[in-house]
This record gives structure tokens, sequence and C-alpha cells, in this order.
């Protein structure tokens, strides 16, 4: 029986997607070799990357708009360490929302300071702090979109007199966003694109050379630009499933498309989570994301019964992290609401027993 899959990450990717790359490992596009086995140099693989390239910045309307995409490695942790060793000269605000953000601020602390202009850790992040101030000589604001462990989101980005820099890791390619608002975006592939392996980076270029330290040569947005992100060997096959999601995704209509899609979702399970007395959501109402929806079971002796049902029913992976207990629903672009509707009846039912 094929599973419900509503794992947090490296999550589901389309049918389609799984069926084309597993032919590309075979037999890539008729060529008698696999994706797996050709040179990164040789043309066959240049036009995925210059493909996946062009595709992100197509779906994201960053075409012609001074931005280029990279397509790297060593996941978004890395880019932590990347933004500020390309934009950190003085000081840097940053919005602490979550575990991941605090991991930036970590890393972004060891080249210079660095100032929360809002947190909600307090609260234990179950919601997006508001009202904040981004002063206007720092060298750039960070934040991060979507709380995959918390399950909040940010419904709208403030007007930064500075770079804008957003960590869109969990809900990238999932909602229409003036994403010209940013200079830089990253993502790791494996929420909502392809396989773990690759991170795509949007940078827009004048934003870059402005600090006066030397930068490691792995390290440098520039580099990684004018090498057109073969400075090193690419992870091939990352690459090859994310260019393959973005045609996928690009087939369905595009980012709006696929809005309209997620909007459905998240209304029937917060839904459920809202009319079940059995259940309550985690996150503030307002900042609920569409992406991850937590929720406990409030009646702990039905625990074992609730995880008994799922697993007949084909629910994978609806186990909460461990920072906020409970439950956690994961419904990136390729879920299937049918998959959404499944859980729901599961939820409702366990009612009706109760």
């Amino acid at each position: 029986m094929k599973k419900h899959n509503f794992s947090a990450g490296p999550s589901i990717l389309p049918p389609e997607v799984l069926l084309k790359a597993s032919q590309g490992v075979v037999d890539l596009d008729g060529s008698g070799l696999s994706v797996l086995e050709i040179s990164h140099r040789s043309k066959a693989f240049v036009d995925i990357m210059e493909n996946a390239r062009a595709l992100a910045l197509e779906l994201l309307g960053l075409e012609g708009k001074g931005y280029k995409a990279l397509f790297l490695q060593g996941g978004a942790s890395t880019q932590f360490l990347m933004v500020a060793l390309n934009l950190l000269e003085k000081r840097a605000g940053y919005l602490n929302t979550g575990s991941w953000s605090a991991k930036a601020i970590k890393e972004a602390k060891i080249y210079d300071d660095v100032y929360e202009v809002g947190s909600s850790q307090s609260a234990n992040y179950n919601y997006i702090p508001k009202g904040f101030e981004i002063p206007e000589n720092y060298d750039y604001f960070h934040c991060t979109s979507n709380n995959t462990i918390y399950g909040t989101q940010m419904k709208k980005f403030p007007n930064s007199p500075i770079p804008m820099i957003c960590d869109m890791s969990s809900d990238i390619f999932s909602r229409v966003i003036d994403f010209s608002k940013f200079g830089i975006i990253y993502a790791g592939a494996q929420k909502n694109m392809g396989p773990a392996g690759t991170t795509l980076v949007v940078v827009k270029e004048d934003i870059l050379g402005k600090v006066s330290r030397k930068i490691p040569s792995m390290m440098d947005y520039k580099i990684h630009i004018d090498k057109g992100s073969m400075f090193n060997t690419p992870p091939v096959f990352a690459v090859y499933t994310s260019m393959l999601t973005l045609e996928w995704l690009k087939a369905q209509g595009g980012v709006a498309a696929i809005e309209k899609e997620n909007e459905k979702k998240a209304r029937l399970m917060y839904s459920e989570i809202d009319l079940n007395p059995l259940f309550k959501g985690f996150a503030a109402k307002e900042d609920r994301s569409q992406m991850n929806a937590t929720f406990t079971l409030e009646n702990e002796n039905l625990k074992e019964t609730f995880e008994t049902m799922l697993k007949e029913a084909g629910i994978s992976a609806v186990n909460g992290h461990r920072s906020v207990g409970g439950y956690r629903a994961s419904m990136y672009n390729a879920l299937p609401i049918d998959s959404v509707k499944a859980l729901v009846e599961v939820m409702s039912e366990l009612e009706s027993k109760a």
C-alpha cells in the first residue's frame, strides 16, 4: 500500500518526478549512460544545471532582475555561514522565530555583531514577532519564512531598508511572494523541491563585494556565480531531480496554481484541528504554516489508539518534533489533498470512538 507521506524532510516528491528520476539513473534521455556516471562538464549535465537555474528564476518571477540562481552543497546550514561571510561587515539584524533562525544567528556571531530585532523564543516559538524595526545602518536583515518544527509561517514580509535575506527551506515555491524584495533567498532542496544534497541559493548580484574580509573560494557567492554552480563537482542527482520537480511545478501552473492547492489542504487540516475537541493546534492561528500543521492530542490515553489507526490507514511520519511534541502534518507541494483527507478522517473517527 502506498503510504500517505507527511514527512517533514526529506519529504514527498511527485510520482512523475520519482519515475523520471529513476529512469535517468538507469539511462539518461536514451544516452545509454546514467545521470550518476556522466561528467558534470558534459553537455548533458551542463544543460540540466542551466535548465534548473533558469526554472528557479522563472518560477520566482526573477528573470532579468539582476539575480543569479545557484545549486550548492552543504545544506541550508552552510548558508548560515556563507551569508555572514559574504555580507556581514559591521552588524546584522536577525528575526529569531525558531531553531533554524537561532542556528543562523549562532553562525553569524562568529564573524561580527548580530542583533535580534525580534524573538518568539520565550513562547517556545509558537508565533511570529510583529512590529519590529530594522535599523537602516545594518548590513542586512535575516529571517526564516517558515518554521518546520513549530508550524509557524511569516504571512507578510517587511519593506526592509537594507538587503533582506531569507531562509525559505520549507516553503520555497509554495506561495506567491514578491521575491524581488529579497537580496538572497536560500532553501535546502529536501523539503519542497528535491532530494537532500543540494541547496538553492538565489542571489541579487549587486549586494555582493562589499565586505573587506577575504572569503574562502568555496564560500564566495561571486565565485560560484562566475562558475555557473560548477566551481566543484555538483551533486548531480539532487540537481537533476530538483530540475524535474521544477518542471513538474511549471506544468501544474507554477507557484500561483500550487498556492491554491496548498491553501485547500491547510484549510481542511486546520478546520479539523479546531473543530475536533481531541486536538489542539500549537501555533498561533494568525501565524499558522500552510506547510507544517503542528498539533497535540489532548487526551494522552488515546495516543495508542490514534497511532494504531494512523498506521492502519497508511499514514506515515506525523510525529511531532521533540521540541514541540504531539503531531505534525507536513503538507508540501507534492502531497495530494487525498492524503490530508485520509488524516482528517482518522482524526474524526477517533472523536467518534472517544
